[in-house]
């Protein structure tokens, strides 16, 4: 127990905290312990579920589809009430109101439709969903390709990182061996000094792989639409692993391709909105009915009546025969057709352009897979194993590490490649990436 005087602060900050326990509590939200170990799949997953991107393109065809029901409805009728014959000097009488001496007309009027209107405004509201339906799914197509590289990427300054930390290692152990050997009279100053250049540049690299590998990270949460990612975000995933290109039939692709089927279902939006310009020159009919009531009053020699009549309303194309309109509708219709041209030869040259750049990327990895990388390990253990027992040279060991940090990194290069080939093959074949 504790007294509390007027001076103690800590009831005040306990009941601040109690305050604040909620906004506390949700603040910190503890983050999802799979972004630790994050696979390809779970980041597609998170991406589809909290992209912006994503969440637009669902909106937009939520807003096209309202639009359909807008579009599918005939005119409302309308009604119109009213009174005249008003006499100022005599007044309207009194009593109630159905005794007021006023005349009185009611009319309903309904406007109906001709040349099949509604029908090519609905479908022209129907072919734009599919075509949001359809931009939806591209959106989605070209997220995954970034979500993918950017987890290779992620993946690749992990693998530059890792690579930079063993050789600042492996020079660290290298100098401690020079020290030893020029304590022992065995390796003169100027060698050991040059073994500490290398070995402070491996460990600027070192650094340089970090701040890499933070971006690396940084773009892989901007994609992914994660606001608060833990620190140790990484991905576990192993590199894609070479295979053969298989042959894809190119009409095939390009029906599949969701920019051109986007494309084809705003061309025949078009053709419906043509088709709809065209019926405006059939004449709508407005019909009505009217009830008109004329009581007792001396504005008619005191004799009431109760009438009813119809009409009909027809417009004259006497100033407007809708010629801008359907002109307008033709351009439209040209302008969609030449999209759907533009998103069928966009679509074969990035077919053309993946599949090259995929069988170029697996030629080099496969080269760096059967010889570089083997030959570059052999002598670089070689080198090792020669310096330590004074074989051979500083420069000879140097030059051999060199060739051997080059070898690894141009490697890692090209598994980035490939694996961003792939992907790109696979968005053109809409393929899941990773199978």
């Amino acid at each position: 127990m504790f007294r509390i005087s007027h001076c103690d602060p800590r009831p005040r900050l306990l009941a601040l905290l109690l305050l604040l326990w909620p906004v506390l509590s949700f603040a910190t939200d503890p983050a999802d312990p799979s972004l630790s170990r994050l696979s390809l799949g779970r980041a597609l997953e998170i991406a589809a579920e909290r992209n912006a991107d994503m969440t637009v393109s669902a909106l937009a065809i939520t807003s096209a589809q309202a639009n359909v029901l807008s579009a599918d409805v005939s005119p409302n009728p309308s009604i119109s009430l009213q009174a005249y014959n008003v006499n100022p000097r005599q007044g309207i009488g009194s009593g109630a109101l159905p005794d007021k001496r006023v005349d009185t007309t009611v009319r309903v009027e309904q406007l109906i439709e001709r040349g099949g209107k509604r029908q090519w405004r609905t479908e022209n509201a129907s072919h734009l969903v599919d075509a949001s339906r359809a931009e939806r799914i591209e959106v989605l197509r070209q997220l995954r390709l970034l979500v993918t590289i950017a987890y290779y990427d992620l993946l690749a300054a992990q693998d530059r990182l890792a690579i930079t930390r063993d050789t600042a290692n492996l020079f660290k152990a290298t100098l401690d061996a020079a020290g030893k050997r020029r304590a022992a009279g065995d390796l003169a100053g100027s060698e050991v000094d040059r073994i500490r250049v290398e070995a402070l540049r491996a460990s600027n690299d070192e650094t340089q792989a970090q701040a890499e590998h933070k971006r690396s990270r940084l773009a892989l949460r901007l994609l992914m639409g994660i606001s608060t990612p833990p620190a140790d975000l990484r991905a576990e995933d192993a590199w894609p692993p070479l295979q053969p290109v298989a042959p894809q039939e190119t009409s095939a692709v390009l029906a599949d391709n969701p920019a051109v089927r986007a494309a084809t279902a705003r061309l025949l939006a078009a053709q419906s909105a043509l088709r709809l310009a065209q019926a405006s020159r059939t004449r709508d009919v407005s019909v009505g009915v009217q009830y008109d009531r004329s009581p007792a009053s001396p504005m008619n020699s005191y004799v009431g009546s109760n009438t009813v009549g119809v009409s009909m309303q027809v417009p004259l194309f006497t100033n407007n025969y809708f010629e801008g309109e359907i002109r307008a509708a033709i351009a439209q219709v040209d302008t969609a057709q030449e999209l759907v041209h533009k998103a069928q030869r966009q679509a074969e040259s990035e077919m053309q352009r993946a599949q090259n750049e995929l069988q170029s990327a697996r030629t080099r990895l496969a080269m760096f897979q059967d010889q570089l990388s083997r030959s570059a390990q052999r002598a670089v253990d070689a080198a090792e194993f020669a310096f330590r027992n004074g074989a051979i040279s500083v420069t000879d060991l140097l030059d051999t590490r060199r060739t051997y940090r080059a070898v690894a990194i141009d490697e890692l290069q090209a598994r980035v490649d490939y694996a961003r080939a792939d992907a790109a093959w696979r968005a053109v074949i809409m393929e899941s990436p990773g199978k």
